[in-house]
């Protein structure tokens, strides 16, 4: 892996167009790129040419290249491998749904706007078709060759024709009992008219002839998405391979029971994505009621892409793209697996060997020394819990204390996703039937999880809770919790600021940060950015908190402008940021405007990202990377040298609910809270970040032309792993009275 030393530092005086060229193609000697085109010779790019931006869309897809290409790093269990090759193929499918449906309507609306970068939608539709179609194939690819790997280990998808005689039988009673019920044939003719498809649904196109007759008819087979796609057969002998049959080969093997008294004279597996996106009038007098209407709406979307068995018959071909009004170039032919998300069902759990080993998350000692007082345990000191590192299970309790407190008077809460059953909820609930004042922010725009915020904003409301919505035009992301708490007489706040989701599922893979404070003044202003959003009274008097869309994006603007004159004035100048996005104009501009004055910053963007590093004359002092491995990269983190440098007990320290894009600072609620802690700031500064820069194994390097690049270890020398490093040694804030001096602390590499 590519590991920046002190050497690779170029000073902004000595970063002249010539020598920086050169040494950006020497470093082409020694990275494999795996992404995207290969290096070329660094161009003179200007500060008003669009060209200074990489395109949202194509960023992306470069994202999930580097997603698949997990796939083939052996360093990973086998299992994990193909995690990576269905996240890759679920991640395409929300792609599609949402950015190519959005393009495609400003097509044929006739919009000849170009992007950011110079592109128009219909030129980045072009680029988007051979860029997916590269990467389906790609994904086809993985999966034949992980597939041969696992049935060398003993798990297998069993072929029609491999079934035994003894495991036929077993289907077939299987097929009556579990999938008949549910199935639901269709013969098409003009009294049974062609169906609706639903989005992501796997159907199977039939010609079929009448036996005896002359007869034929088409008739359609819609999978049952409530039923598993691959079935696991019985086992045979202890230790036995393990066998799988997909659902749909099971329906093709009982076609004779479907159909009785027809022959098959042609078939063929397709499936839809349909247009997901959603539209709410701005006048919506009830949002919830809207939000259910546009629900409905979703789910009868346009097709935006078909993908069909290789082997179909080309009169069913005609047939599908006719009844589903989908052109030729809109097919994607797959020759493999229909539905490549699906392959996650074939993660089993009794092959260990196969999977990551197990890890517990640490429960922060801190309140072990408190007997679990969660308010005694921050009133003592802030403190920082790193997740899935240390468990989300600490901010559950928080509530649930909260909820159960005699002493608590209120409590505030956003809620932007969140599980099904989720004990967060069932803790605010609790609290409101008990009396307290419960005031929950319901996100009703989170996309995919409209249905379930609703179930959950009637659930809250039910149980004597104030549920709001937020704004009808601006989605509240922000991350708070606040509990008003009596204490001797006087009021006393204590505030959660996160940077990802109430969510203890994904909080067991997502990486995120959650910082708790009595601090005073944090404390009044979440109170002012909750009833910003409940009353709409725009807070003019924030002390610390910035937030979005009124000031964040100028704040850090400002910051970034603070460096730049700490530069000029020849002292350190450094930024640390660390993104899931960054694609918002102002703040790309920022940037290079920041590097062309000689700050030194590094970036840890996990997924989009406008910015193109190493450009003489605009980009030659930023640096950035892609974290991806065992977990998802979602904190959001910036630190700023301040004249010092970092890391420097003078940096100012962020983390925050935002990406850097336009939607997250300019059409959305988000907070930048400031991190004073010493102890947490260190923590931060010098293991979360410091680690994330020394990453070498998971680490993705980013070239000027859109490209990544997976670097070299030198020979012999193991990479560091921040994730392996973060699972291994204890953070400082959580721990105890045993103090932090075995929670090593780690310079950052450039």
């Amino acid at each position: 892996m590519v590991t920046f030393e002190a050497s690779d530092v170029v000073d902004a005086e000595e970063a002249v167009g010539a020598d920086l060229r050169a040494e950006r193609n020497a470093r082409a000697d020694f990275l494999n790129t795996e992404v995207g085109a290969p290096l070329k010779t660094v161009p003179d790019i200007g500060m008003d040419e669009p060209e200074r931006f990489i395109n949202r869309e194509l960023s992306w897809l470069a994202f999930n290249q580097r997603v698949l290409a997990e796939a083939d790093d052996r360093r990973h269990p086998l299992l994990e491998r193909l995690r990576f090759v269905a996240i890759s193929g679920s991640n395409l499918d929300e792609f599609y749904t949402v950015r190519v449906a959005g393009l495609r309507e400003l097509v044929n609306a006739g919009v000849t706007r170009t992007s950011v970068d110079g592109l128009t939608p219909a030129q980045q539709l072009d680029k988007i078709d051979a860029e997916c179609r590269t990467l389906m194939h790609g994904q086809q690819d993985r999966w034949a060759g992980l597939r041969r790997e696992m049935e060398a280990e003993g798990i297998m998808l069993v072929r029609r024709g491999d079934i035994a005689d003894g495991e036929r039988q077993w289907l077939d009673a299987y097929f009556m009992d579990n999938v008949f019920p549910v199935l639901s044939p269709l013969a098409i003719d003009p009294a049974h008219p062609f169906p609706f498809v639903p989005s992501k649904a796997l159907s199977m196109a039939l010609q079929l002839r009448q036996r005896g007759g002359e007869g034929e008819i088409d008739a359609l087979l819609i999978i049952p998405a409530q039923i598993e796609r691959f079935i696991r057969l019985p086992a045979g002998e202890e230790g036995g391979p393990i066998r799988f049959v997909a659902l749909e080969d099971m329906v093709a093997l009982s076609l004779d029971r479907i159909f009785p008294g027809y022959d098959v004279l042609g078939a063929g597996l397709f499936r839809v994505l349909r247009d997901s996106d959603m539209e709410i009038e701005e006048e919506a007098e009830d949002l919830v009621r809207e939000f259910e209407t546009a629900l409905k709406r979703r789910r009868r979307g346009e097709v935006i892409r078909l993908k069909m068995s290789s082997d179909t018959p080309e009169s069913l071909r005609t047939w599908i793209l006719h009844e589903l009004r989908v052109g030729r170039n809109e097919v994607i032919d797959v020759e493999g697996v229909v539905g490549v998300s699906d392959l996650e069902q074939l993660i089993v759990d009794d092959r260990p060997d196969l999977r990551w080993r197990n890890y517990t998350p640490r429960r922060p000692e801190r309140l072990n020394d408190f007997h679990n007082d969660c308010f005694a345990a921050i009133a003592y000191k802030d403190f920082l819990l790193h997740h899935p590192y240390e468990t989300f299970d600490v901010v559950v309790e928080f509530l649930r204390q909260a909820a159960c407190d005699p002493n608590v008077l209120a409590i505030k809460q956003t809620l932007y996703r969140t599980s099904n059953q989720s004990p967060i909820v069932a803790a605010l609930c609790e609290a409101a039937e008990l009396g307290k004042q419960v005031t929950a922010l319901v996100e009703l725009k989170a996309r995919f999880d409209e249905a379930a915020n609703i179930v959950q904003a009637r659930q809250l409301e039910r149980a004597g809770a104030q549920v709001v919505y937020g704004f009808i035009d601006w989605k509240t992301h922000a991350k708070m919790s606040s509990v008003v708490r009596r204490e001797n007489g006087k009021l006393v706040t204590y505030t959660h600021y996160g940077t990802g989701n109430y969510h203890p599922i994904t909080a067991k893979f997502y990486t995120d940060l959650s910082y708790f404070t009595a601090d005073k003044t944090l404390g009044r202003d979440a109170g002012r950015v909750f009833n910003y959003v409940t009353g709409y009274a725009e807070p003019r008097d924030l002390a610390k908190v910035s937030i979005s869309p009124i000031g964040m994006k100028t704040r850090l603007i400002e910051m970034l402008e603070a460096e730049a004159d700490h530069a000029r004035a020849g002292r350190p100048a450094q930024v640390w940021a660390k993104l899931n996005s960054l694609m918002e104009v102002d703040l790309v501009d920022a940037l290079y405007r920041a590097s062309q004055a000689g700050v030194r910053i590094d970036l840890i963007v996990r997924g989009i990202c406008g910015v193109r590093p190493g450009v003489p004359g605009m980009s030659e002092n930023i640096r950035i990377k892609s974290i991806i491995g065992r977990y998802l990269e979602h904190s959001r983190i910036v630190c700023f040298g301040c004249g010092e440098g970092l890391p420097g007990e003078n940096a100012a320290v962020f983390i925050s609910s935002a990406d850097w894009m336009d939607r997250n600072l300019n059409r959305r609620v988000e907070a930048l809270c400031p991190i004073d802690n010493p102890t947490v700031k260190r923590q931060i500064l010098q293991q979360v970040m410091a680690a994330n820069l020394r990453d070498e194994a998971n680490t993705w390097v980013m070239n000027w032309d859109g490209s990544y690049s997976h670097g070299t270890t030198p020979t012999g020398a193991e990479p560091f792993d921040c994730h392996e490093f973060f699972m291994k040694y204890p953070s400082i804030s959580g721990r105890g009275r045993a103090g932090a001096d075995d929670a090593p602390l780690l310079s950052a590499m450039r």
